[in-house]
């Protein structure tokens, strides 16, 4: 039996319930939530609905399967901001690669300030560099590219894209893909990606 002083201070957290929001969500059951974590489905199902407070490892476990931190479970939802703001000024920039001296891009994420993240957008800067020269890249999810001055090139699974100012492009992420620009005029777009 849990003690009743750690039960009420632990209730406007909703643990449990944000748990079994986020398997839902991704439409998860115990079982295949359990696989995922090494938790059985009992113990799990025991933490959503109350009937047990998990450990600080545990709920670790489970927040590396929805890509959430811990600070998403302990923060009370009745005072928890929705809204987050990224400064320009704030913003910082980097290379694709880190130490790389031929790099297609340049970027700066737009929203890293917000805790629960559904999609990440980034600011590119496209740099001309030989196709040859280019590194294929590929993740989870969805990707959508929109121009917003210059022209770029994209190679998407060996297939050839050219977008001027204004055009958009939406892909699968898990395709191999490169950037470039077009021309010595700068090229610059919004980048948003989403999760699987």
């Amino acid at each position: 039996m849990l003690n009743e002083t750690i039960v009420q201070g632990l209730k406007p957290y909703l643990i449990g319930e944000k748990i079994r929001n986020m398997r839902l969500k991704k439409s998860m059951g115990l079982v295949e939530l359990g696989k995922h974590t090494g938790l059985s489905a009992a113990l799990l199902s025991k933490i959503e609905r109350g009937k047990l407070i998990p450990t600080l490892p545990t709920l670790l476990r489970i927040s590396l399967v929805f890509s959430v931190g811990l600070d998403y479970f302990f923060s009370d939802d009745r005072t928890r901001r929705l809204v987050e703001i990224v400064r320009k000024a704030e913003r910082k920039r980097f290379p694709e690669r880190p130490g790389a001296t031929d790099v297609a891009y340049f970027f700066e994420t737009l929203d890293y300030k917000a805790t629960e993240r559904r999609l990440s957008a980034y600011l590119a800067d496209f740099e001309n560099v030989p196709q040859d020269k280019t590194k294929p890249h590929q993740h989870p999810g969805i990707e959508f590219v929109y121009v917003m001055q210059g022209e770029l090139s994209l190679r998407i699974g060996g297939e050839d894209y050219q977008l001027a100012e204004g055009d958009a492009i939406y892909f699968d992420g898990t395709v191999p893909h490169t950037y470039r620009r077009i021309g010595e005029k700068s090229c610059q777009g919004l980048v948003v990606t989403t999760p699987q």
